[in-house]
């Protein structure tokens, strides 16, 4: 089993665990909001992305890459990975390697709409199981001065997110519209994620226990 120090479960555990193959702390407190438990595995993966296919192939053969390498570790485990790509004209944004390129793709982006795609997989047990989605949000940025840019990037924000940004937080204000799912612009998206979980019977499994059945 994962160690305990990367757990947020709070009740006895129900059949197979739930594990968020991701440490990122936006998911991490997105799937606590949503009342799942589950533990935390960083993945190993290959987190290169192929040359060919569509934006949503991208993130989803990615996102796979980081089940599949948990699932072979955990194979009674539950695994969920995710990988969210941020891309404008064609062009795919990772994440700056230095304030110099932080500053250069919100440039990019300033006063343009862009795309925020997350693909996201869930394997169960031992990878017999997968299925891959991906959803896109369609996120417009104000025009930014300057100033605007170096502010934000000053505040170190930028340099673990795709594209150089989280909408979230300090970041909220160079956002002026977004189009489909909020959460999946974090990192995540929810909603989607929670139906999927459902559609497969796993949605129960995984809820926190209430008060009542503690």
């Amino acid at each position: 089993m994962p160690k305990q120090g990367a757990s947020v479960r709070k009740g006895p555990m129900k059949e197979s665990p739930l594990i968020l193959a991701s440490q990122s702390p936006r998911r991490k407190r997105m799937l606590e909001a949503a009342g799942l438990v589950f533990d935390v595995v960083k993945s190993s993966a290959d987190e290169t992305l192929p040359q060919e296919g569509s934006l949503e192939e991208k993130a989803c053969i990615v996102a796979g890459r980081k089940a599949m390498e948990v699932s072979r570790k955990f194979p009674q485990a539950c695994v969920l990975s995710a990988d969210t790509l941020v891309c404008t004209d064609g062009r795919i944004l990772g994440k700056p390697a230095s304030k110099d390129e932080a500053r250069q793709m919100l440039a990019l982006l300033s006063g343009q709409t862009h795309r925020v795609c997350t693909g996201f997989c869930i394997t169960w047990p031992a990878g017999n199981k997968t299925v891959s989605r991906a959803v896109v949000t369609k996120v417009t940025f104000c025009k930014l001065c300057p100033a605007d840019i170096d502010w934000y990037v000053d505040t170190g924000q930028p340099l673990d997110k795709a594209g150089g940004y989280g909408i979230q937080g300090q970041g909220a204000f160079l956002v002026s519209r977004i189009d489909g799912s909020y959460t999946n612009v974090k990192g995540l998206p929810v909603a989607q994620v929670l139906q999927t979980l459902l559609e497969f019977g796993l949605l129960e499994k995984f809820r926190a226990w209430s008060q009542s059945k503690i």
